[in-house]
This record gives C-alpha cells, sequence and structure tokens, in this order.
C-alpha cells in the first residue's frame, strides 16, 4: 500500500467517519472503498459509451430490400403484428 496525506472539509470527515463507524471499518478503508466504487462506476461507464458507439456505428449501415420502409412511422402496429404470430 501507499501512504498519502489527504485533506477534506469538515462536512466530508464528518460523513465519512460516521460512516466508517457505522460499517465497522476503519476511515482508510471507508476511502479505499470510496475510491473504488468511483473508479469502478467510471470504468462502467465507459465500457457502456464504447458499447453504445460501436451500436450506433452499425446502425442503418446493413438494410434488407426486402424490409418494411415505414417502421419509424409506424412501430406500434408492425410490432403487434409481430407477436400475433
Amino acid at each position: 500500500m501507499v501512504r498519502t496525506q489527504v485533506q477534506f472539509t469538515e462536512d466530508q470527515h464528518k460523513h465519512l467517519k460516521r460512516w466508517a463507524a457505522r460499517s465497522g471499518i476503519s476511515l482508510s478503508e471507508a476511502v479505499r472503498r470510496c475510491v473504488d466504487d468511483r473508479m469502478q462506476a467510471e470504468k462502467s461507464a465507459s465500457g457502456r459509451r464504447a458499447m453504445v458507439r460501436e451500436a450506433l456505428a452499425v446502425c442503418g449501415k446493413y438494410k434488407d430490400p426486402e424490409g418494411l420502409a415505414d417502421v419509424a412511422v409506424n412501430h406500434d402496429q408492425h410490432l403487434a403484428a409481430a407477436y400475433r404470430r
């Protein structure tokens, strides 16, 4: 582990200390968990952004020449018809 020094606002320190006490963990462990949570959230968000980019990259590239041309306008009717099959 790497030792570092961090400064918190009074409010941040108070809330972090309370949360650590309720969780039965040290203040250091509370900070590590907060950092881990944030890093995981950013990793998940960037993964989702990549998936959306990939999906958008193929949108409209593959056209079925015999497919329905009015799906955007009449999607409810086409969906109902698909479920009736």
